[in-house]
């Protein structure tokens, strides 16, 4: 695995603003030296839209879906909105796929969550096949191939998924990583092809522990007991820290959930603090092999651009 281009992105969406007040943030991240956008899709806006946006107001920076599920879309249908975004931005675009959740795919959208490292794996040969402006199987072709390759990514948090992303894909996004957690992660790269990726999302809370803490609490409640993240998590080594947490959520306590998440993984995962501290943590996860840390700035909307400006890459 090779580190190549120094890489440094930012999330789309940002929080707390409609996707109408973007314009001057995207246009300063890309003036403040951020080489990449990356969209997330949960239960915002969708993966999609804000990099078509994103790509009209910007120049150079890459594009990337972090990540859009293959499950709540029809396989044709995810080539045809890669290929369309990838055409709109000039061959910008990178798409990052993944498996959702069962809480995403079965509980909000009303299907089946199964054999998601099948799904992912035949998701990818497809695509591979359909945006090479090939006929794929079922009949589909595009209509309009792009002109340049699309690199894929694969949302991938442990063992048989990130197997997968270094044998098919060319690269992998990860979230919520502890950074005592990331060398057992890179283990399991030690094999991927030279300009592979290992991409990470690092939700930035500006303030110190009394500011942040209960909104971190929740994030992390609300993340870490959703089964695939729990998964993780546990095969990370920490099932005795979360159990606590995983069993007041599952009993429907909440508040008695964020009390339990163990804030000694919190601060491992969650960046907080002043600007200064923010680098530094997110300096040693690129030390032990992030190539592209993706910035979530969470803070009020007015000091949103400091912010992004205080991030930036140096």
């Amino acid at each position: 695995m090779a580190n190549g281009e120094k890489r440094w992105g930012l999330t789309l969406p940002l929080p707390g603003l409609s996707l109408s007040q973007h314009g001057e943030f995207v246009r300063l991240a890309e003036a403040s030296g951020y080489t990449d956008l990356w969209s997330g899709e949960t239960n915002g806006a969708d993966g999609f839209t804000p990099l078509t946006m994103a790509g009209a107001m910007t120049e150079k920076v890459r594009l990337g879906t972090g990540v859009v599920g293959v499950m709540t879309r029809g396989r044709a249908l995810l080539a045809q909105e890669a290929a369309g975004v990838a055409d709109a931005t000039n061959g910008r675009f990178v798409l990052g796929i993944g498996a959702s959740s069962d809480r995403i795919v079965e509980g909000w959208n009303g299907l089946t969550f199964e054999k998601p490292l099948t799904k992912i794996s035949e998701t990818v040969d497809y695509l591979r096949t359909v945006l090479a402006g090939e006929r794929g199987e079922g009949g589909f072709k595009l209509e309009r191939a792009p002109e340049q390759p699309v690199p894929i990514v694969l949302a991938a948090l442990r063992g048989k998924m990130l197997e997968l992303a270094v044998e098919k894909a060319d690269g992998a996004f990860t979230n919520f990583l502890p950074l005592a957690g990331l060398p057992q992660v890179t283990a399991q790269l030690e094999q991927a092809p030279d300009g592979f990726e290992l991409l990470c999302r690092f939700f930035c809370l500006e303030g110190e522990r009394e500011q942040v803490e209960p909104l971190a609490r929740f994030m992390f409640s609300s993340y870490i007991t959703v089964p695939v993240y729990e998964a993780f998590y546990r095969w990370l080594g920490y099932g005795d820290q979360i159990d606590p947490m995983c069993e007041a959520w599952q009993a429907g306590d909440r508040a008695k959930a964020a009390e339990e998440a163990p804030w000694e993984l919190i601060a491992d995962a969650f960046m907080f603090g002043d600007a200064a501290s923010i680098r530094e943590r997110l300096d040693a996860f690129v030390e032990g092999g992030i190539t592209c840390p993706v910035i979530t700035p969470i803070t009020t909307p007015d000091r949103m651009g400091g912010l992004i400006e205080a991030l930036a890459p140096r």
